[in-house]
């Protein structure tokens, strides 16, 4: 007589085994898909166009979750300022604006656009808006603070800041409080457009 098995039923045990199999495969597939440097993530820039971070390969980003309604948005004076002053010397500061934090940023690309332009005149590149953290956390933030950065865990606040040096690896992180102008920001900058 033929077991259960056999006649096309699982067993419990079974049922789970091949459950089990299955994650684990997905898991596998959607880790080997996953963005492994910042240039390999697709990206939308301000104004909707597809675009990534290969443009910047060779320079130093300083890469910001930005919002127009915090505390910490007049930091935006200070990231233009380091715009002005390293970005001849290879420094590209990055704005990625983000609603996650006390909903600081509702606006739409086009009324973030055009608040960071007539409020802060704001000139260093600006991309669509992101999840900085949680489950839906945007590719972008996954390579930047999951769990193979150097620097792991979601983003705490509005203006987190990321160094990345010219080969794409991710050199230090600043807490939203540490403005722009810190003394080990500048510092930091420095060095990593000084190293080859």
């Amino acid at each position: 007589m033929q077991g259960p098995a056999a006649c096309g039923v699982l067993s419990a045990p079974m049922k789970l085994l091949t459950l089990a199999t299955t994650l684990l495969a997905a898991a596998a597939l959607s880790a080997a898909d996953a963005p492994k440097s910042v240039y390999d993530v697709p990206l939308k820039d301000i104004d909707g166009k597809e675009t990534s971070l290969k443009a910047y390969q060779g320079k130093v980003m300083l890469i910001v979750n930005v919002a127009s309604k915090c505390g910490n948005t007049p930091q935006y004076t200070q990231l233009e300022q380091l715009n002005k002053e390293f970005s001849k010397h290879g420094l590209a500061v990055l704005g990625f604006p983000c609603n996650d934090f006390g909903k600081q940023e509702p606006g739409s690309n086009e009324e973030i656009k055009e608040f960071c332009s007539t409020k802060y005149k704001v000139s260093f590149p600006m991309f669509d808006k992101v999840v900085c953290k949680g489950p839906e956390k945007s590719p972008i933030y996954q390579v930047l603070s999951g769990p193979d950065s150097p620097f792991p865990g979601d983003v705490k606040w509005n203006f987190g800041k990321f160094l990345v040096g010219k080969d794409g690896k991710i050199l230090k992180r600043f807490e939203p409080k540490v403005k722009p102008d810190a003394p080990e920001v500048i510092e930091a900058i420095k060095e990593a457009l000084a190293a080859k």
